[in-house]
């Protein structure tokens, strides 16, 4: 699945209009075996739907059985992880979506979808492009939510048979370096197009490792600063393999991404006011429209009570959602916040924002 039809789905998702019946939320990971997928389910069920008045029960039976049916035959057998949404009744409606990246396993009942597991999919892992690189040649990769889903580039055979006939034993030993130099820049070139061209702005290097990091420091300035890492892989691995082995870079790389969006929240607070911190301000910012970035800690609201409702306001406003892992600073600012995309008016009184000498004080 690519990113932009993830968020095409969590759009349809933030814009599902409520009915009567109950609409059904479930994650589930997939890497424990079918047998623990059945019992999740029927546990879950049978707890929740135990719960509901009756007028709700029948449509949330309904609605499990549909369930039910993907994960006993639409299941595909390579998926790690699902995400299902389903409700019976008047207005019925079903989406399920598959994934090569883990997800929690839960099942939420409510009015509205909870689309924040699929919020923080998006966020950290969405897509980056990775360049296999060895003697045989390249290929250059585009991978979304962990998965690959376009092959870019790769060695055109008539390249490859070049390289047979001219990188002689004889020829490589002598001319190494500059029939190198010469592969590397080619590379260079494609892979400058191609990311250009896909509006790609992470690379991941993966193969030989010495082929990865002699072409690593032959990046011009405008790719350095896309590139995330060189990681290890050999000429047997397969194409699965080799991705999978880049994903923990990738996901390490979007972590100190976050946390300088924590800094520039910080900044805002501390300077000219463009960002407010704290459940209520936040919240008050998002139901107002004015939130650029939502800067959420995944620690943030463990019942949900809060974030499933900022979450979806961010999305029907298209507010970045940034989901940061770990952060000290952003735990003592009640670990969400939001940076504004204008500044807030004084009050009718001529007071500041009411939060705002509250906010600053804890930046502080």
């Amino acid at each position: 699945m690519e990113l932009k039809e993830l968020q095409q789905h969590i759009r349809t998702l933030v814009t599902l209009e409520e009915t009567e019946a109950p609409v059904i939320s479930m994650y589930h990971s997939l890497m424990k075996g079918d047998g623990t997928n059945r019992r999740f389910i029927d546990d879950r069920t049978q707890f929740v739907g135990t719960s509901l008045p009756p007028s709700a029960a029948e449509d949330f039976k309904q609605a499990m059985r549909q369930v039910q049916t993907f994960f006993e035959s639409k299941l595909e057998p390579t998926s790690k992880a699902v995400a299902v949404f389903a409700r019976a009744g008047r207005s019925p409606f079903f989406l399920a979506l598959q994934f090569q990246v883990p997800l929690p396993s839960m099942l939420a009942v409510g009015s509205t979808p909870n689309v924040y597991h699929l919020v923080e999919l998006k966020d950290t892992y969405h897509r980056y492009v990775v360049m296999i690189i060895n003697e045989m040649g390249a290929r250059i990769l585009e991978v979304n939510l962990g998965d690959v889903t376009k092959e870019i580039w790769s060695e055109r055979p008539e390249f490859r048979a070049r390289i047979g006939r001219t990188w002689t034993r004889e020829h490589y030993r002598h001319h190494h370096e500059q029939q190198m130099n010469e592969f590397i820049q080619e590379k260079i070139k494609i892979l400058d197009r191609l990311m250009a061209a896909g509006g790609h702005t992470h690379l991941i290097l993966t193969g030989n490792q010495q082929m990865a990091w002699q072409f690593r420091n032959a990046l011009p300035y405008h790719l350095s600063a896309k590139f995330v890492d060189v990681v290890e892989a050999f000429r047997k691995d397969s194409t699965e393999d080799a991705v999978s082995a880049t994903i923990a870079a990738f996901v390490e790389k979007e972590e100190q991404e976050s946390l300088a969006v924590v800094d520039e929240l910080l900044r805002a607070i501390k300077t000219d006011g463009l960002a407010v911190a704290g459940t209520d301000a936040t919240l008050e910012m998002l139901q107002l429209g004015i939130a650029d970035v939502l800067v959420l800690a995944k620690s943030f609201d463990p019942e949900f009570a809060v974030k499933e409702q900022m979450v979806n306001l961010a999305e029907r406003y298209r507010c970045t959602i940034e989901v940061v892992n770990e952060s000290e600073a952003l735990d003592r600012l009640g670990g969400v916040g939001c940076l504004l995309r204008y500044r807030m008016q004084p009050a009718e009184n001529g007071a500041p924002y009411k939060n705002d000498t509250k906010v600053r004080a804890v930046a502080e």
